[in-house]
This record gives structure tokens, sequence and C-alpha cells, in this order.
């Protein structure tokens, strides 16, 4: 059987042999099936482990939805994403052609930005609502977002846009280096930012890696990376507070699953924190490139250095397959700086 998962259209494919007869399709025939939204349909599994059905009472939530609505913008580009609890999703790409400012095409110049400034509230309007969101935030280098933000505002007043009137004082400002989808992590480093969506899943998986990242460098014996490494500091009941990626939970080997699940709930009985990181979220991607788990320690442990890692092979995250390190903490540090709920069901699909 195989899944697919379409993040535009918000829809599951299924492909694989039908096994019962049916008035539509014959026994032994290939048959791809569609999940569409609001479809009903049961899903049967052989195990339902802790962190799946964690999942599925969050996906139950009506409350689940996107978090932060964020324009990353420069002359001529921008991205609308959706960060949300498990999934960031790019909702639409605009780009325009920009004349320069200097020599005989800066007449075309006012016209080109106010019609590409155009496209972007219309694609605004039609995928943020701020009955979901907590905020919306405006990011670019230089004065990109400033230019935009006043358009903005002047065309919800000219035009009587009432989302937008009576939200904007949600809308946030940042500066950005680019307006490719990579800086979103700028934007999540942002203090502003951060104190509207403090209490939101992605905003956690933030601080936690800021504080990991913290503890390395400051207390090096008190935080460890890979999984042999991890899992001797929790014999030890040291593990204070445990980052891991969803990936981990998405392998083909059964009982490597296991291992990373009854790791989660033992973590948890011993009174540790667990922060499950998602591999769709830019963090859980820098969390990825450290083996895809992590622990910040009660107390120092500095005989670790001397265990040699797993060579176990982590799940591939994009187009990355990574493996257990052997190498210095340093060199996988600055390797990791210088880097709606039908996801959710792909997710156990695939397990």
């Amino acid at each position: 059987m195989a899944v697919e998962y379409d993040k535009e259209g918000s829809a599951l494919r299924i492909r694989g042999k039908n096994v019962l007869e049916n008035e539509h399709v014959k026994i032994g025939a290939f048959h791809t099936l569609e999940i569409e939204l609001h479809r009903p349909f049961v899903l049967r599994k052989e195990l339902w482990d802790s962190l799946a059905l964690d999942m599925i009472r969050q996906v139950s939530d009506p409350k689940a939805s996107a978090d932060l609505a964020v324009i990353l913008m420069q002359e001529g580009l921008a991205h609308i994403l959706l960060v949300g609890k498990s999934v960031t999703t790019t909702r639409s790409r605009i780009e325009t052609s920009i004349p320069r400012k200097h020599g005989p095409a800066i007449a075309g110049y006012d016209k080109a930005l106010n019609k590409f400034f155009d496209n972007v509230l219309q694609a605004f309007l039609k995928h943020v609502d701020f009955n979901v969101v907590r905020c919306a935030v405006i990011a670019s280098p230089g004065f990109t977002k400033d230019q935009f933000h006043k358009h903005l505002l002047l065309e919800a007043e000219r035009k009587q846009l009432r989302p937008v009137i009576e939200n904007k004082s949600r809308i946030i400002l940042v500066h950005t280096t680019s307006g490719y989808k990579h800086s979103l992590k700028e934007v999540l480093d942002d203090s502003s930012v951060m104190n509207m969506i403090k209490d939101t899943k992605a905003a956690q998986e933030v601080r936690a890696l800021k504080d990991f990242f913290a503890m390395l460098s400051n207390d090096p014996e008190r935080a460890c990376y890979g999984p042999r490494h991890v899992e001797v500091a929790h014999e030890r009941m040291a593990v204070q507070t445990l980052l891991i990626t969803d990936e981990l939970f998405r392998s083909s080997d059964i009982p490597t699953r296991q291992k990373y699940v009854d790791l989660v709930d033992s973590v948890k009985a011993s009174g540790g924190t667990v922060h499950i990181f998602s591999s769709m979220h830019v963090s859980g991607e820098q969390l990825a490139q450290l083996t895809g788990v992590a622990a910040i320690l009660r107390f120092p442990l500095p005989d670790l250095e001397d265990i040699e890692m797993t060579t176990e092979k982590i799940p591939t995250i994009g187009k990355a397959t990574l493996t257990g390190e052997t190498g210095r903490r340093s060199e996988a540090v600055m390797a990791a700086c210088l880097q709606p709920h039908l996801f959710s069901l792909w997710r156990f699909l695939k397990t």
C-alpha cells in the first residue's frame, strides 16, 4: 500500500491492491482512494501506542488549527505560510517582476510594486482567518514590510475590509534577511512574535531547542544528543527534558518505533518533560540534524562523551539521510545552527 498526502489539496491518496470483492473493484485489481476533508472513514491499526492516541486527541480538538500566519516577502516575491500544531504549510507563493528604481524602467516601478502588493493582499485575505490564527506577521528585509503594511491598512479602510480593520493590532512587523521560507526561523526567534504565541506548540518547540543549545554551550555535561547517549542518560534517571522528532515514530521497523515510544513514556513516568517536534516545523528540521533526539539533564554526566554513539540510521528528513554521529558535539551544533488533520492521519497510515 502506498500513501500520499497532498498538503495543498488537503487530501490523502491511498493506492493498493483490493483484497475484498465489491461491485466497484475486482479482487486483485489496483485502486486509488482519495480521502478528503469531511469525508467519513474508519481507520484500524493493530497497535495504537500512547503517542498515536495523543495525536488523535489533539486533532479531534475543534480548536486545533493554525497558530500563526506569516507573510515572508521581499520586492517581487512573497510566501504566505500557516504555522500550526503539526505542520507548517505554504498557502501561497506570489511572484511579480519589479523594474529597477533607476534608469528608464523607473516609470513602471511604482505601478508594478502596487500590483505586487495587491496580489499579496488578495492571497492574505483568502488564506488568513483571524478567527483561527493568534496573529499575522509581515516579515521582510528593508522597508518592504512597512510599505506593504501601509498598503494593507489603506486598502482595508478604502474597501472596508472588516477582518483587517478589526485585527490590525494583531499584525506584527518583523525584520528578516529574505523573503524565502528559510527565514521563518528568524520570525519564530522574534520576541514580539513569541509573546503572541507563547503557549502554542510551535513556540514551545522553539523555546525548548533554544534551552538545549544554551545548555550545550554553557554546561555541556548537562546536555546530550543521539539515541545511545540519551538512552544511557535516561537509565541513570538524568533526563529532565527530552527533545525528539516525530520522524522517529514513523520508522518502518516496528521494534525501533516502539523503542522511542517506550522512551517517551518512561521519561514522562519519571517526571521528565517531553517535547515531540514536528518534522514539518523549522525547529524539527534543526533537531533532525542532531540525530532527531536530544536531552537536557538534571545533573552533569561527564562520562557520556566516553560512550560511543550508535551508528543506527535515522529516518530521512526531506532529502537528507542522517546517521548517528561519532564526531564532536561542536560539529553537529554548527551544522544545526546553519541550517489539518489529514497530515496527522498520514502519519498513522505511514506507520
